[in-house]
């Protein structure tokens, strides 16, 4: 593992645990840091997260984290010793939303065919 991909992980696991144990913002709702892509000179990381809850939970938690960013940002240079103070920007992520929408779907598919009609025989003609 390279010295980025050290720090990326470092910054992830101390922004959620930031997140979590220490910010009371009624606002941040049940929150998951997915991953943190670091600039190669380590001074800009974009945070992404995932929020579990409809779309004005989603607003709110966005709301909640982008006033506190500077009390995050300050808690993990403190925590991670690099020359720079990294500036963190906070992204939201989707990609669970759109994996649990496909699931669905083709849960529907199955539904709609039925467990006997199999694809691979559809092929006959």
């Amino acid at each position: 593992m390279s010295r980025h991909e050290r720090v990326e992980e470092a910054i992830k696991k101390e922004v959620s645990l930031i997140i979590h144990d220490e910010l009371k913002d009624p606002r941040i709702g049940f929150i998951t840091v997915t991953r943190v892509e670091l600039t190669k000179d380590l001074r800009f990381a974009k945070v992404f997260y995932s929020v579990l809850g409809k779309e004005e939970e989603h607003k709110k938690t966005q709301l909640a984290l982008d006033s506190a960013l500077g009390f995050i940002r300050s808690l993990v240079a403190q925590r991670i010793n690099l020359r720079i103070a990294t500036e963190l920007m906070f992204k939201e992520d989707r990609s669970t939303e759109y994996s649990v929408r496909i699931e669905e779907v083709l849960n529907q598919l199955k539904e709609t065919n039925g467990p006997e009609k199999d694809l691979r025989k559809r092929k006959k003609i």
